[in-house]
């Protein structure tokens, strides 16, 4: 079977589907890798290295697609992709489920990296939990620059500097990984989720959970997401928070339910009761944001607090990022693709939860739901 790379065409996005460590981890196993030309030179991996774990450097994009069985890629379109072809990427399937169509219309099977399942045996090609975990260190660095403060607790000969105070708003993987990076930095966190299970994590890595008195009964799906509530509960939601808001310099918000619309956690007049130069750092701007007033992709300035609406945290980490979603790749290619060819009649829920497109049309149930076509 032969894997395809290509450099990422989408506009700030630095990240490679496969680094050379992968390419190392598929060739042993009967894989050939084509790579264009400078595909990883944004992530800090040249063409050498590639060449060097045994891939094939090719000089053009056309060239690689010709060649390719299965193409990888991190963000995944169908541009240039011919029937019968394999492509495996992230393209948001839930939130945009016309994307299926256009790789039903391609004769393309497509693989959904967002819609792995979470079990254990996933859990090594659970590409979400990887950028999530780069995002949530991100989101603290990004927040340590902007504010005009210093994180930790300093005992200096003109004075003493007080920590910095953290609260994380959602406590999944980026939650966590918010909080632990926090704490690294020394500030005093503290952190809520409406998912009660998630408290003893929070202390775990020492910081303080904050218990809101709200009935939030099934706030877990089976996959371990988060649920959609209705608007009453996030409204009573943002009148308990608003206190634990205003009393912090730093609020990093990362509650998104798959396929919706990111609940509003802060308001204006939220953001309002916060301190001058105070930092919100959104890591649901793609998704409309949990800060009312955040512009998606933007920085920006209100009633004197900075808002963070950047997207695409994990490609300010190219290197690593890559590094991890490329292992998540490679494991599911090398369990998917089995004896030289992948087997699509297969009722392995690994395969069956991630394939949206085959033989000309949509066969995910759920992108099929989504698009009237159920």
């Amino acid at each position: 079977m032969i894997v395809g790379v290509l450099k990422e065409t989408h506009p700030g996005e630095r990240r490679v589907a496969l680094v050379p460590q992968a390419v190392a981890q598929l060739v042993p196993k009967g894989f050939q890798v084509k790579v264009e030309a400078g595909a990883g030179a944004a992530a800090g991996f040249r063409d050498e290295d590639y060449a060097a774990r045994g891939a094939e450097v090719l000089g053009s994009r056309e060239a690689v697609l010709g060649a390719a069985d299965v193409v990888v890629r991190v963000r995944a379109d169908a541009e240039g992709l011919r029937a019968g072809q394999t492509v495996i990427g992230f393209f948001d399937p839930l939130s945009e489920p016309q994307r299926a169509r256009e790789f039903a219309a391609a004769g393309v099977s497509a693989f959904a990296m967002e819609l792995m399942p979470r079990i254990t045996r996933a859990q090594s090609m659970d590409a979400l939990s990887s950028m999530a975990t780069v995002a949530g260190y991100e989101a603290v660095i990004l927040a340590a620059h902007y504010l005009p403060r210093m994180f930790p607790m300093l005992m200096t000969a003109a004075g003493t500097i007080a920590p910095a105070k953290v609260y994380v708003a959602g406590v999944g993987v980026a939650g966590l990984q918010a909080i632990a990076t926090a704490r690294r930095l020394g500030a005093v966190v503290s952190a809520y989720d409406v998912r009660p299970a998630v408290k003893e994590q929070v202390l775990s890595l020492g910081a303080k959970f904050v218990e809101l008195p709200l009935e939030a009964g099934e706030a877990e799906d089976k996959g371990g997401y988060a649920r959609a509530m209705d608007e009453s509960f996030y409204r009573r939601q943002r009148e308990l928070m608003a206190r634990v808001v205003a009393e912090n310099d730093v609020v990093i918000t990362t509650a998104a339910v798959p396929g919706k619309k990111a609940p509003v956690l802060v308001t204006e007049d939220m953001v309002k009761s916060m301190a001058p130069g105070s930092v919100i750092v959104d890591l649901a701007a793609e998704r409309g944001g949990n800060c009312e007033i955040t512009s998606p992709g933007e920085v920006v300035e209100r009633h004197g607090v900075t808002i963070v609406g950047l997207l695409n945290l994990p490609s300010l980490a190219p290197y690593h990022a890559s590094q991890m979603y490329a292992r998540n790749v490679a494991n599911f290619l090398l369990h998917i693709a089995k004896q030289g060819g992948i087997d699509f009649a297969s009722d392995d829920e690994i395969l069956r939860e991630t394939l949206v497109a085959r033989g000309g049309a949509v066969v995910h149930p759920r992108i099929r739901e989504l698009l009237g076509e159920a």
